[in-house]
């Protein structure tokens, strides 16, 4: 592990007689007159205080970790603390308990955190591939073909796993408190979207609770809670609501919202706000913009990558993938794998907007190096938009673009979905219509 993945600003975990010591090594650094212990203090201290005490090192300290006083940060520290022995002693042990999450990454995190119940994984990638309204039984089979096409799976194995999934749901009913793990981006909402709508028709007899974050103190870029220490799990713990009709009523509706074939119900949803689960509105309004922008033709995170490579220069994915999500992501949600289809769809189209230069051979498939080409550089500029160069299919829930004589679009002036119909004889293509 890196030491920039070893730091507090990104697992979270805090030690207050670290931060102690840090802020008196602050402190004799400034004494010494160090240039970068006098620059910390400038930069965050006006008027600077003369002399400096260990009180101004301490609260340099506490803002540098995210926090606005040396008190917050220490009544922070001491929450951890009494989180990591509290679970340890009981945990989730009054309860017969299931732990559900759109992934493996916080299981072993619990597991030391001394929280005991079964374990749910439930990552079917709705942000990703169509997710057309389907009778239930054909939706893991539909799903699972995608995922195994996309990412390079067994086809057999992929719907196999899907099945398990879903299954698994259906024997929530032998458990008192059922756990729900999310964060605020769209690959976990629109999951979550999904399980409270199928926890809403099944009604299992134990109590359903939610843990939904999308920030934790002292931790700088938050990303997602696989990121974070197993005393940082353990203090979301009693952070936990119960969910109620409202919750149940909501999934219903942003599923059947998801699925629609037109953005139209979604864009409602989100205008109007999901006070249920506060977190949700703004992850399905980035799930909208992956719709072809409206000018460009691109879905945001192929506007993004492309932005990237004509900033940079030619990058390597893995590269790509980093800047992405540490800078230009708004909210980050897809996984490499995901990056990388999207990337060789991207690459492999009638009119390739990237090239895609192999790594060599024996490395892995992140150490090759993309390249903007010409025709990326017009579609990004706007001078030419990609729906008119004969796109493959894409889809986006259960919106396919390019449609029937159009596709929808993501107009980011407006902020709302429109319909552009395909170029006709001798049109501009600046042409637009209400609905398909």
């Amino acid at each position: 592990m890196s030491s920039e993945n070893n730091s507090p600003r990104i697992h979270g975990r805090l030690n207050l007689e670290q931060q102690r010591k840090r802020a008196k090594e602050l402190l004799k650094g400034i004494h010494a007159g160090e240039p970068e212990a006098l620059a910390r203090i400038a930069h965050h201290l006006r008027p600077l205080p003369d002399p400096p005490k260990l009180v101004d090192a301490q609260r340099v300290i506490a803002l540098e970790n995210g926090f606005s006083s040396w008190p917050r940060l220490k009544h922070h520290t001491e929450a951890l603390a009494f989180a990591r022995i509290h679970a340890g002693v009981e945990g989730d042990r009054d309860m017969e308990t299931v732990h559900i999450r759109c992934g493996s990454d916080i299981q072993q995190g619990l597991r030391t955190a001394g929280f005991l119940g079964d374990f749910v994984e439930f990552a079917d990638p709705f942000c990703t591939g169509p997710v057309p309204h389907l009778p239930l039984a054909e939706q893991p089979l539909r799903r699972g073909r995608f995922v195994a096409e996309a990412f390079g799976i067994e086809e057999g194995d992929a719907v196999a796993r899907m099945h398990r999934e879903y299954a698994a749901l259906e024997r929530l009913d032998h458990y008192e408190r059922i756990v729900l793990w999310f964060e605020h981006d769209s690959y976990d909402q629109l999951i979550l979207a999904y399980l409270l709508k199928r926890i809403g028709e099944l009604r299992p007899k134990g109590r359903v609770e939610l843990i939904a974050v999308d920030g934790v103190p002292g931790v700088e870029r938050f990303v997602g809670i696989g990121q974070l220490a197993p005393e940082v799990l353990a203090w979301l713990w009693p952070r936990r609501i119960s969910l109620d009709e409202a919750h149940f009523e909501l999934g219903e509706r942003a599923w059947a919202a998801i699925t629609a074939p037109t953005p139209e119900p979604l864009h409602q949803l989100v205008s109007e706000g999901t006070p249920a689960v506060p977190l949700m509105a703004p992850a399905l309004e980035r799930h909208l913009r992956e719709l072809p922008e409206l000018r460009s033709g691109l879905g945001l995170t192929e506007r993004l990558t492309l932005r990237i490579l004509r900033e940079r220069g030619p990058t390597t994915l893995g590269r790509a993938f980093g800047e992405l999500m540490r800078i230009y992501e708004p909210l980050p949600y897809l996984g490499d794998t995901m990056f990388e289809w999207m990337v060789r769809r991207l690459a492999e189209g009638v009119v390739p907007l990237v090239r895609i230069e192999p790594p060599p051979p024996g490395d892995p498939w992140f150490r090759g190096t993309l390249h903007l080409t010409h025709d990326g550089e017009r579609v990004l500029s706007a001078k030419t938009n990609r729906l008119d160069l004969a796109p493959d299919e894409r889809w986006i829930g259960g919106v396919v673009t390019p449609g029937k004589g159009g596709s929808w679009c993501w107009d980011e002036t407006n902020g709302c979905p429109v319909w552009r119909p395909s170029l006709g004889p001798g049109s501009t293509g600046n042409g637009m219509e209400e609905n398909p």
